[in-house]
């Protein structure tokens, strides 16, 4: 199973340079692995006709239950068979329907088969979770397939509109997954419907949510809207995706799940009206529509409403016509749309208003499409029919809801019969004053798939019994029948017969006065789904600039108030509903009294900050406020979270000294009285309220801590830091993910400033004029680069020729320079002994970061350069590409990353311990370090930049300025 899952997503890799060297006849290469595994799904036929199943489990992560499951039984043989089958003869027709300078071929050959191994591992999926991944990757190949033409704006609305409804569904039915697994204690699919939950309140909720996502999928009304828009798609996409693939996915969840859910209170209403409601409203508005596509396309809605109201009925009789007519579905649908690909390729429109004659110029195109028609419209002997007579006999002798819904499958099914007319005569008849459309010939292999499909549907109508062990071996699971149906072409005359009849006739009248009809049709048309969804867009921007414009206030101050009033309220509500403190253990003040004083003079500094006007002051204190955590840590006996948090809150401080450059000394807000007033409240009661959550949260734990197993575990591999090691190896993949969010942070944060840099370069002999705010000359000016990456001589103090002699400190440029290789050595021990001491890859990437920051402070943007004449973004990716290479290494087992380790012995420094995690930390530090270097160039050495210019530009050409030496 998994092969051929992977088969398809390594070919969809290589379809790029395959049509690039075989042009259009890739596809027929392309087509390999649906066709191998239809030849393998037809290999398991009776395995799976007998109520076998084949399994197939990859423990990924054995010690958290996580597991990649995959089952093939009767329902799912039907669907490989529908996925891998058609996309296979969809993938050939592509050969005859582009043509070799298709713009993007490649890149729609290789969605289209990553598609269908996508489909075939939804539809194999025995875990919930594995379902949903796959789920989520259709309507991710589904939106880059419908805009495949993306220079049209049709085409991007379109798909965007498909993937915002399906995701939103999707996002819900996650939710669904997870209440549904978790109370069931298991998300193996097989094992939930062999042994269901209890109908709780939870379930039924779970219910509708995954109902949602399903519905969504297979376009049920109201998330219909996307489908019709989704044939800006080019044909062959319409004839897979839409006929037999992805929007029966929606289908196939509710088919499987029935067997489980039909019973709960929640099911059957909203499975049963919104099936019929589906039916009766697509099939209705194919009738006044003029593109072949069109009516194709509503008729595909109307269809799908039916199946699921057959999928979801929840009885054994109406479980086997809803497989039926799933596959009946599938071989005319399919062919129909592909025969509108070949009508419109061989007369360059769809628009049966100007269609004439068609069926004359190719009578074999006619012929397929009339075999597909009989079919969708139940004739006899067609398989259409014998799954429609099916579904008729299980609702008539269904519930009473069952025959209510029996009537509005009669009236669609009439329908169904009208606009099939409709597409049959649009297509293919001669029309009353309108001369033939030329067309040119067609090719046997363009017409051979939709053949073959059409074909197997009139084959499959007298032979439908054969089918029927596989198809009953699934309708078996519900509860049994005491008048079992079974699959035939013909049960003799009687009702079901009589209401089939009945809807050809009415379908029939329907069509020959389809004049009146369309008229009728658009006086009481619902809006169109682009109206629908642009409403809806329109009306989100509107509230969205509502919201907005109340809570943008421009002020700071406000954004913060209204932050922690919000979490004020909510703190204070828990607090007084739950009583925590019921119960709780007295919690003590302190565990040393030195923790007092030192939790006092932070108190003290955060409560000067209430005061202070300078800027310069506020951060000062603010920073006095995090080195007094630092010193609780300390105190606490934590030595890693203190020198982590000491790091964290120089570089921060040195940060703000650096954009404080460019800001007033004083706050310049106006701050009325009574607002001042109001602050210091708001700020103490936040603060109050923070401290007692905590406060009780600790005295209020009844469970053990976690930390003892911790120790325990660690020191198992010989290692003593127990911070260290959680972070880089127990929860590798979450510091992973973290690191990222910092990379992504500081590369947003300095691309702000580097907005304009493009246009520097018209700027650089404004910038050799006069001397700079670091007091350079204009001679010293002139000969020096105005990169950022090159300092001007290489001497051992750069900023002798880059700073004027008032601005320089020798005694600090040298002891920079003295201590500089002293720093980073020490960065480099943190990094190495952080299995057993304190230290780390994050702690040992912001000293180095402080290395490279004090020769900044010490000589300018040339001092920097010469330290790190690299890039920062070099140490950036290349800390995050090693680390996440790292973390796969423990993706390959589910094992933690200290899986991999070695010992051994050095000279000079003895024996050494080495594993992974400690080359997942070097990742870690090259990254720190880039971001680092990264803030400190943006905010230091490019904002220099900025004030050099602007000072050359404002100095009177020739004169000294201010700060500087005369010249």
């Amino acid at each position: 199973m998994i092969a051929l899952i992977v088969a398809h997503f390594a070919l969809a890799a290589c379809a790029g340079p395959l049509v690039h060297r075989l042009g259009r006849r890739a596809f027929v290469v392309l087509a390999t692995p649906p066709a191998a595994a239809t030849v393998w799904a037809l290999t398991r036929w009776n395995t799976a006709a007998s109520g076998g199943a084949d399994t197939w489990s990859w423990q990924w992560i054995p010690d958290y239950g996580v597991a990649v499951d995959l089952r093939l039984d009767a329902l799912s043989e039907l669907m490989v068979l529908l996925a891998a089958g058609v996309g296979a003869l969809v993938l050939l027709y592509c050969a005859s329907y582009f043509t070799d300078d298709t713009p993007q071929l490649g890149r729609f050959a290789g969605n289209l088969l990553a598609f269908a191994g996508a489909m075939l591992a939804l539809v194999l999926a025995d875990d919930l979770i594995t379902l949903y991944v796959f789920w989520e990757l259709t309507t991710v190949f589904s939106y880059l397939l419908i805009g495949h033409g993306s220079e049209h704006r049709h085409s991007r609305r379109s798909a965007l509109q498909a993937l915002v409804v399906t995701t939103l569904g999707g996002l819900a039915m996650l939710v669904g997954f997870l209440i549904l697994g978790h109370a069931a204690g298991t998300y193996r699919i097989s094992a939930i419907v062999a042994d269901p939950p209890e109908a709780t309140l939870a379930v039924s909720v779970a219910v509708v949510l995954v109902l949602c996502g399903a519905l969504s999928k297979s376009a049920i009304w109201p998330f219909s809207m996307w489908l019709p828009n989704a044939m800006a798609a080019p044909t062959p996409v319409s004839a897979y995706l839409h006929a037999a693939a992805m929007v029966k996915a929606g289908v196939y969840l509710v088919a499987r799940l029935a067997p489980a859910f039909a019973d709960v209170p929640v099911w059957k209403p909203i499975v049963l009206v919104l099936g019929g409601a589906t039916m009766l409203l697509g099939g209705w508005r194919a009738l006044r529509l003029n593109d072949l596509k069109l009516v194709l396309a509503y008729g595909t809605v109307s269809q799908l409403g039916f199946l699921t109201l057959l999928a979801g009925t929840g009885n054994r009789n109406a479980a086997l016509a809803a497989v039926a007519m799933i596959l009946g579905h599938a071989l005319f649908k399919a062919p129909l749309f592909l025969v509108t690909g070949i009508v419109d390729h061989a007369t360059g429109t769809r628009d049966l208003r100007r269609l004439s004659g068609v069926g004359r110029s190719l009578p074999y195109v006619a012929a397929v499409a009339l075999l597909a028609a009989a079919s969708m419209a139940a004739l006899p002997p067609l398989l259409g029919f014998a799954a429609k007579e099916a579904a008729f006999e299980a609702l008539l002798h269904g519930t009473t809801a069952e025959r209510w819904a029996l009537a509005a499958v009669v009236a669609g099914s009439a329908l169904t019969t009208a606009y099939t007319l409709r597409f049959v005569w649009g297509a293919f008849a001669r029309k009353p004053g309108l001369p033939d459309t030329p067309v040119h010939g067609v090719g046997w292999a363009f017409l051979a798939p939709p053949a073959l499909l059409a074909v197997l549907g009139l084959v499959l109508g007298p032979g439908v019994g054969w089918t029927d062990r596989l198809l009953g071996a699934y309708a078996d699971t519900f509860p049994a029948d005491p008048h079992p149906y079974h699959l035939a072409l013909w049960h003799g005359l009687g009702t079901a017969l009589l209401l089939s009849a009945l809807a050809w006739a009415v379908g029939a009248v329907l069509f020959l006065g389809r004049t009146h009809v369309t008229r009728i049709s658009r006086r009481i048309a619902w809006p169109t789904a682009d109206s629908v969804f642009g409403h809806l867009l329109l009306g989100q921007e509107r509230l969205a600039l509502q919201v907005t414009g109340f809570i943008q206030r421009g002020s700071l101050s406000v954004y913060l108030a209204t932050t922690l009033l919000v979490m004020l309220a909510g703190q204070l509500a828990v607090l007084v509903v739950d009583t925590p403190w019921d119960g709780a253990v007295r919690p003590r003040l302190w565990d040393n009294p030195l923790q007092g004083a030192v939790a006092a003079l932070t108190c003290a500094a955060a409560l000067l900050c209430l005061t202070v006007r300078r800027r310069m002051k506020a951060v000062v204190l603010a920073g006095l406020t995090g080195y007094g955590a630092a010193l609780l840590f300390v105190v606490q006996g934590a030595p890693d979270l203190a020198l982590t948090q000491f790091c964290v809150e120089t570089v921060s401080m040195i940060v703000f000294v650096l954009v404080l450059r460019r800001m007033p000394v004083h706050f310049q807000e106006t701050v009325s009285t009574w607002r001042r007033a109001a602050r210091i409240p708001v700020a103490l009661a936040s603060a109050a309220t923070v401290g007692v959550g905590l406060w009780v949260a600790a005295a209020a734990r009844t469970a053990q801590p976690a930390g003892a197993a911790m120790v325990e575990e660690v020191a198992d591999h010989g290692l003593k830091d127990v911070v260290a090691t959680i972070l880089v190896d127990l929860r590798a993949w979450d510091t992973m993910g973290e690191s990222a969010v910092l990379a992504a942070a500081a590369i947003g944060v300095t691309s702000l400033i580097y907005l304009h840099r493009r246009s520097e370069g018209t700027m650089a002999q404004e910038e050799l004029q006069g001397r700079t705010a670091w007091s350079l000359s204009a001679q010293h000016s002139a000969r020096l680069p105005q990169g950022d990456d090159v300092a001007p001589e290489r001497s051992w103090l750069a900023a002798g020729s880059t700073l004027a002699p008032e601005h320089r400190s020798i005694v600090f440029e040298v002891v920079a320079r003295l201590l500089f290789h002293p720093i980073l050595v020490l960065s480099v021990y943190l990094l190495f002994c952080a299995e057993s001491l304190p230290g780390g890859g994050f702690v040992a990437g912001l000293v180095a970061g402080l290395a490279m920051i004090t020769r900044y402070l010490a000589g300018g943007r040339f001092e920097l350069a010469e330290a790190a004449p690299l890039q920062p973004g070099l140490f950036t990716g290349l800390g995050l590409f090693i680390s996440t290479g790292v973390g796969l290494l423990g993706l390959v087992d589910g094992t933690v990353l200290h899986a991999f380790t070695y010992h051994g012995h050095l000279p000079v420094f003895g024996d050494y311990h080495l594993s992974t995690s400690v080359l997942f930390d070097f990742g870690v530090y090259l990254l720190v370090l880039g971001v680092v270097l990264d803030i400190v160039r943006a905010l230091g050495a490019k904002v220099d930049r900025q004030i050099e210019r602007a000072a050359g530009v404002l100095a009177p050409e020739g004169g000294p300025e201010a700060g500087g030496s005369p010249r």
